[in-house]
């Protein structure tokens, strides 16, 4: 009996020392990627001071605070310090508050375009690693593309306010010709390029039991893809992540879950799943999931939430994980697609930088370093591409949110200095500090309401309740 205790309690130690050790590889990936970004924003800063002939005192190249250790060449303190959290760059005369000797090659010294390279070169830097990232995984690994490219386009349903929904398409439906093309799979579908085009109308045969249906497709609306033009098809759906505090990580969905019905109906795509919980008016939902070898009755209710467009909605919370399969791009064409994904995700940063502004997305979905650490570990654990993904959309908002003209980001500075030279002047040192007092009391304040976000999913909902 001893030895039996002695054994499960071997098995169990060694368990938890797996999963100690899974945990911290994981947050060790999180923090080496996340600090690369931020060295990457410094250098950028660095390499073009040293172009302008700025003198660098200071490249901490890991940390802040005081120097544990480093090495010294020219004019430069290259050092990691005590708290290893980010990067820095101290260039000589970069503050108006210190003592200055007025030296050629001290920061203010410089004419203000020049400052103002030396100040673009830190989100310029990220905007270049974001690119970088992603030619690399397109050559490396591929371009993402969903398994059902290769599949018949056979309908399994249309939305019902959607372009094909009032066209008349049915679920069955398989379309067979779009404008002209004869279509056999869903990739050649895509190729068709009328059908992202604005104000185009489709012209689309679909065969329905056996019959030719001709219809004409209206054209789309700004967030229409495919299956809002020409109908969805059949798409397993996988949670990826339920958000916390959401009906449905209260109700105990979890990660890798399959949802295959609601309200006893077969759930054949993520799309006709959001119409149906868009559709539920807050009344009860039961789904069945399939979670490993076992399916898991779960029950539970919609609440009114705010959409990515601004606009009310039901929502349980949660996001799918979508099966891709990749295919490696030659490298002249991974160049070409990596700028339009960068320019595209540019777009949808600014965009929601924008609604934010507008007051159209609540405060509530900002997410600080506990939010991105999550997403980063749960992208960690899908695999290196995923990760490297994340960091290069992680590297694009670093640049884009810096370039925000705020006081103490690297837009606030350019704000500074195009007033000064609209002005033709330098402002006093009274007027730049509270000019940089401003900014830090307004960071401080976003820095609040994004830890409260973190703690507030971190904390179990019955605790909240």
């Amino acid at each position: 009996m001893e030895h039996a205790l002695l054994s499960i309690g071997t098995v169990i130690a060694a368990g938890v020392t797996a999963a100690i050790m899974a945990k911290l590889k994981t947050i060790l990936t999180v923090a080496f990627g996340l600090t690369l970004i931020i060295l990457v924003h410094e250098w950028g800063h660095f390499i073009l001071a040293r172009i302008f002939r700025v003198k660098v005192l200071v490249f901490s190249i890991l940390g802040v605070g005081p120097r544990l250790f480093g090495w010294k060449s020219g004019d430069t303190d290259y050092r990691f310090s005590l708290f290893p959290v980010g990067a820095y760059v101290r260039m000589a005369g970069d503050s108006a508050e210190e003592e200055r000797s007025g030296a050629p090659d001290e920061f203010l010294s410089k004419p203000r375009w020049q400052r103002a390279i030396i100040i673009v070169g830190g989100p310029l830097a990220n905007v270049i690693a974001a690119v970088v990232l992603t030619i690399f995984l397109f050559t490396w690994r591929g371009i993402p593309e969903s398994p059902i490219l290769k599949q018949p386009a056979v309908v399994v349903g249309a939305l019902n306010n959607s372009p094909a929904g009032k066209a008349g398409v049915q679920a069955g439906d398989r379309l067979v010709e779009l404008d002209g093309r004869p279509v056999y799979t869903w990739e050649d579908a895509l190729n068709v390029k009328t059908l992202d085009q604005q104000g185009a109308q489709l012209s689309a045969i679909y065969n329905r039991g056996g019959q030719k249906i001709h219809l004409t497709i209206a054209p789309p609306g700004p967030s229409d893809g495919f299956r809002e033009r020409l109908g969805y098809p059949l798409e397993p759906f996988v949670v990826f992540e339920p958000t916390p505090g959401m009906p449905a990580e209260k109700a105990g969905l979890k990660s890798d879950d399959e949802i295959l019905s609601f309200n006893g109906q077969p759930v054949l795509s993520w799309f006709q799943f959001v119409e149906d919980v868009t559709n539920s008016g807050g009344l009860p939902i039961e789904l069945m999931v399939r979670r490993g070898e076992q399916r898991v009755p779960i029950h539970l209710q919609a609440v009114q939430g705010q959409r990515a467009d601004g606009t009310m909605g039901w929502q349980i919370g949660i996001h799918p994980f979508t099966p891709e399969v990749f295919r490696p791009l030659p490298v002249q064409q991974a160049i070409v697609e990596g700028v339009v994904e960068n320019g595209r995700n540019a777009g949808m940063i600014a965009g929601g930088i924008l609604q934010l502004v507008r007051g159209r997305v609540s405060m509530k979905e900002l997410e600080g370093p506990v939010g991105i650490t999550r997403h980063a570990g749960r992208a960690a654990k899908l695999g290196m591409p995923y990760f490297l993904h994340l960091l290069a959309i992680i590297s694009l908002n670093l640049a884009l949110v810096n370039l925000l003209p705020i006081p103490i980001l690297d837009g606030g500075q350019l704000l500074l200095l195009g007033l000064e030279g609209l002005f033709r002047r330098e402002f006093s040192i009274a007027f730049k500090e509270r000019f940089v007092q401003v900014g830090l009391v307004f960071i401080l304040l976003i820095f609040a309401i994004v830890m409260y976000n973190d703690v507030r999913k971190l904390v179990p909902t019955h605790w909240l309740s």
